[in-house]
């Protein structure tokens, strides 16, 4: 690898890496473009861990880059699924208030929802809630027709077939251990060997923060990993849940709470709760490693962090270890369910980013420098929002970095 030189360099090849390489390749054509991934498949980590589901735009403050980035690349990417004969479903979301106290946060969801320009929003009673999802209970509910569910590794790897059709390269197991900059170029080392680039688009996900301090980026953030963990319905218990079924969420925390969701193959998860991670890829419970839990509790922005949300914290682990408190809370939406329709299920990684005043991120953050353009913060709605993403990051990089493009 070391002979290689390329004008633009990738660093990790989930769904936003690859958005990003498909649309830079199709707007610089004359360009050689790179994604370097450190595992032996593509779209391996959140992007594979993905619950599927195709955000509406519902939750997000109007005027932020999510709402931006959601209702804009929702549509974008059922046009791309469209013209690549990719599975998807739009089989609806009922967001369910289950306690008269959470009427005022459901009408606030709907009054966003509106703000953010989705369509077909309204708010159901009872009888109209049964119609959607028969075994589900709720004083009233929020129904969004158009939010949906799709297998976004196939998706990423779509991208992935586009961008290498344009002439763009993919190194796989190529993890990256330090990027060295030697007059206008950047050596990126990788277990594979060294990558050379003039430029460089960090969509590293649990290791974006990470990979911005190698290149000396001063950051106010750290990536703190939470584990949302989930159980699945048995396939005899399969028919309680029709689509999407979600609940209020609480406005303090960036997560949305146990729900339902019916996958685009068939299955029904049932979760997640949100624990905190002692490794940045630890999907079980016995995955710790050491360096990276030392470097999360030597970040101030943690014990402050940890000081406004301990209670939260301890709510989930009491979930994570206690199936019946997990099963009480499912069976807030759908009351006849029991631990005898469960099976263990999955786990997913939550790149979730913090600052030094413990404050949790809850938007996307991308930093443009002359160099290099880094995405810091990319949760949920990411996927969905991948070609929307991608088209942003593309725009920043022609500007930062001088490319002549095509078009």
């Amino acid at each position: 690898m070391q002979s290689q030189q390329y004008d633009v360099v990738i660093i990790g090849g989930g769904i936003l890496g690859l958005s990003t390489a498909m649309q830079l390749s199709e707007r610089y054509s004359s360009g050689k473009i790179a994604v370097v991934e450190k595992e032996s498949e593509l779209a391996s980590h959140q992007t594979g861990h993905n619950s599927g589901v195709i955000h509406s735009g519902i939750y997000y403050r109007p005027g932020s880059w999510k709402s931006k980035f959601c209702v804009a690349g929702v549509q974008k990417l059922v046009d791309f699924c469209d013209a690549n004969e990719i599975e998807y479903d739009r089989c609806g979301k009922a967001i369910i208030a289950t306690d008269e106290s959470e009427l005022g946060r459901l009408q606030d969801l709907y009054e966003r929802g509106v703000a953010n320009g989705v369509q077909g929003l309204e708010i159901v009673g009872p009888e109209r809630l049964a119609e959607i999802e028969p075994h589900a209970y709720g004083v009233k509910a929020l129904w969004a027709p158009r939010t949906g569910i799709v297998d976004y590794v196939k998706v990423a790897k779509a991208y992935a077939g586009r961008f290498q059709e344009a002439g763009g390269e993919i190194y796989l197991g190529a993890g990256v251990s330090n990027i060295i900059p030697t007059s206008g170029i950047q050596e990126v080392q990788t277990e594979k060997g060294s990558i050379l680039g003039r430029h460089i688009i960090n969509c590293a996900g649990l290791y974006a923060d990470k990979v911005a301090r190698l290149m000396g980026e001063e950051t106010n953030l750290q990536i703190v990993p939470f584990r949302g963990e989930y159980y699945t319905l048995k396939p005899d218990s399969q028919y309680l849940v029709k689509g999407l079924i979600y609940p209020v969420p609480d406005p303090r925390f960036p997560f949305l709470g146990v729900h339902y969701t019916r996958n685009i193959h068939g299955q029904v998860e049932a979760g997640p709760n949100a624990v905190l991670a002692w490794s940045r890829e630890g999907y079980k419970k016995s995955d710790v490693k050491l360096g990276e839990s030392l470097d999360m509790l030597r970040f101030p922005g943690f014990w402050k962090m940890s000081a406004k949300h301990w209670k939260t914290g301890i709510s989930e682990m009491n979930r994570s270890y206690r199936k019946n408190v997990f099963v009480r809370d499912l069976q807030k939406l759908i009351p006849t369910i029991s631990g005898s329709d469960l099976d263990t299920g999955g786990s997913g990684v939550r790149a979730q980013a913090v600052a030094k005043d413990g404050s949790l991120s809850d938007d996307f953050n991308i930093l443009q420098g002359n160099i290099a353009v880094h995405v810091l913060n990319a949760p949920s709605p990411g996927a969905t929002s991948s070609l929307a993403i991608g088209e942003y990051i593309v725009d920043l990089a022609i500007e930062a970095f001088g490319i002549a493009t095509d078009n």
